[in-house]
């Protein structure tokens, strides 16, 4: 699998990041293992989780995907071969200090992940989402301390609006002694462009960040697996799904399809094709339930589109950067 340099860091990245999201929640142990074995085994190397996977489903407690992840990597010895990224921010744990990007919870959050992922150091510690009730320089300094202590290399964000990017690049050229943001997980696909396309695209390109979208085949929907006319939608994510049930979403499967049927692939390498070709991303992240899942995606890699066919999902997916939405149907 191609590698990439995550933007700025020495971190050498696959140009797909598994999303471990599911583990723990709709894949067992054993499945995800699996998954991970066939990732490992296509030359993967870059795996994306968060501390409060999957702390909504009854009886998790949040940090089931990251346990299964230390669980994996001890049992397959691999330390050396992977790059883990976690995140923080959500809540752990009672009482005010139990969420949030303040010191206090950072401190203390990374090393429940630490010891969840059987790790002495997480390479990429992203910030889940922005936290309007702290500065993000006590969130960065937060952070250097971490990194000081060798608990982790390097730092990102996630669902960070153009503003806050802003600040917190700003920041750290202000105090070099501050670590500087080296990427944002921004939620990118064809039915979901105009968030990152229309401003944080720009900013990544000027600031040298690594990209690593999350959902690019919008939880299932652009594997081509739900028709127009097929039966209602009955799964746990399915209300997320639903949300692209429109004329606009279906014209963009419909695209997808014919382009799929040309090149002998699935639907769903189409799509991240798409992405990789897009200014700017380092490596879409991807998940599965079963090894099988993950092999109708691997194709993209090798994918090229023409340009073409790339114009062709441009025009199908324009009302998702028009005005982030498409005209409602079914």
């Amino acid at each position: 699998m191609q590698t990439m340099r995550l933007g700025s860091s020495d971190l050498e990245v696959s140009r797909l990041c598994l999303g471990t999201m599911n583990f723990g929640w709709t894949a067992t142990e054993a499945e995800s293992f699996a998954v991970l074995d066939a990732f490992l085994e296509a030359g993967g190397n870059f795996i994306d989780t968060a501390n409060i996977y999957s702390r909504w489903l009854p009886g998790n407690k949040g940090g089931e995907s990251e346990e299964i992840i230390g669980r994996w990597v001890k049992d397959r010895g691999v330390r050396d071969r992977v790059v883990i990224a976690t995140k923080v921010r959500g809540r752990m744990w009672p009482g005010p200090d139990g969420e949030g990007l303040h010191p206090k919870h950072i401190k203390y959050a990374v090393n429940g992940s630490l010891k969840r992922l059987q790790v002495d150091t997480i390479d990429l510690y992203q910030a889940h989402w922005f936290d309007e009730n702290t500065p993000i320089e006590e969130t960065l300094g937060a952070f250097d301390e971490l990194r000081q202590a060798g608990k982790v290399r390097f730092f990102g964000v996630s669902n960070y609006p153009p503003d806050r990017l802003r600040a917190a690049l700003e920041a750290s050229k202000r105090d070099p002694s501050l670590p500087k943001v080296e990427s944002l997980q921004p939620h990118h696909s064809l039915v979901h462009r105009k968030e990152w396309e229309e401003e944080l695209q720009r900013i990544c390109l000027e600031e040298n960040l690594g990209v690593i979208p999350y959902s690019p085949l919008a939880s299932g929907f652009l594997t081509g697996k739900y028709t127009k006319d097929g039966p209602q939608v009955e799964s746990q994510r399915a209300r997320t799904v639903k949300q692209y049930f429109n004329e606009g979403g279906w014209a963009v499967v419909d695209a997808l399809r014919e382009i799929a049927g040309s090149h002998g692939v699935a639907p769903a390498a189409v799509a991240l094709a798409w992405t990789l070709a897009q200014a700017g991303i380092t490596a879409p992240i991807v998940g599965a339930n079963s090894a099988a899942q993950l092999a109708d995606q691997l194709p993209a890699l090798s994918l090229a589109l023409s340009a073409g066919e790339l114009s062709a999902l441009n025009a199908a997916s324009q009302p998702f950067l028009d005005d982030g939405t498409a005209h409602p149907g079914r």
